[in-house]
């Protein structure tokens, strides 16, 4: 019973980064005979990417490309391939190309070993940078700590938004609320709370090359917040529920 791997891309203004993420990643699951589809999906991009996947749709079979046309978010975007995918096992990976296409085969193969979703760390436990933002790291590290602490959980990246997942953990934690990058908190949080196994593995991130990050921190704050209280809502009021009825 051979498993489908659906990666997940955004992309807004990716025109300098889209061609090599998608073949890099097509490449790596091709060599590993990693049946697969990836889904990119347009946001609003008013640079070339679009007609740079288009011509990469003509190389790759596999590639299925999707146009946001309602509201711009990375949030948004990402929950059109999560309503598009037909994978059993579902990665999400930023076009950038920060995340590592042998992590995502490392990921994969984890998560159908153990039959569970595997997050990333790239703080702890041999998980490396490169070119890390400071400021963005300073936050981050508050935050993820403050998470922690809250939801009383040991992984200490769960804003790290390269992850696998699998089919009945995605079904299992919609409806999804997050229109931005809060989605990223989101996502795991809720596959943790309803009370899906998941394994935490290194992975390595390198700061784009091209372009700039959509990722807008001032603005991101309280979008955080309204998500970790509304996940610690349910799991304080569900007593759970979730868990009960899988």
């Amino acid at each position: 019973n051979i498993l489908i791997l659906s990666i997940i891309i955004p992309a807004k203004d990716e025109e300098g980064d889209i061609k090599n993420t998608v073949y890099e990643i097509h490449n790596h699951l091709l060599k590993n005979n990693i049946e697969h589809e990836i889904i990119v999906i347009n946001d609003h991009s008013k640079d070339s990417t679009l007609q740079i996947l288009n011509s990469l749709k003509n190389i790759i079979e596999e590639l299925k490309i999707i146009n946001n046309t309602s509201e711009p978010g990375f949030g948004l975007t990402i929950r059109l391939g999560l309503e598009s995918y037909i994978g059993d096992i579902v990665a999400i990976v930023m076009a950038d190309g920060s995340d590592s296409p042998e992590d995502l085969v490392k990921f994969y193969y984890k998560s159908l070993e153990d039959k569970t979703c595997v997050f990333g760390s790239r703080f702890s436990g041999g998980g490396t940078t490169q070119d890390y933002p400071t400021l963005k790291y300073i936050m981050n590290r508050i935050f993820n700590n403050l998470v922690r602490i809250v939801f009383r959980i040991k992984y200490d990246d769960i804003t790290n938004a390269f992850k696998v997942y699998t089919k009945e953990a995605i079904e299992g934690s919609k409806p999804f609320l997050s229109n931005h990058f809060n989605l990223t908190l989101e996502l795991p949080l809720k596959t943790i709370i309803r009370g899906y196994n998941f394994t935490i593995m290194p992975n390595s991130w390198k700061n784009r090359k091209t372009g700039i990050s959509k990722m807008k921190i001032k603005e991101m704050g309280s979008r955080y917040l309204f998500i970790l209280f509304y996940c610690l809502i349910e799991k304080l009021l569900t007593k759970d529920d979730y868990k009960k009825n899988k």
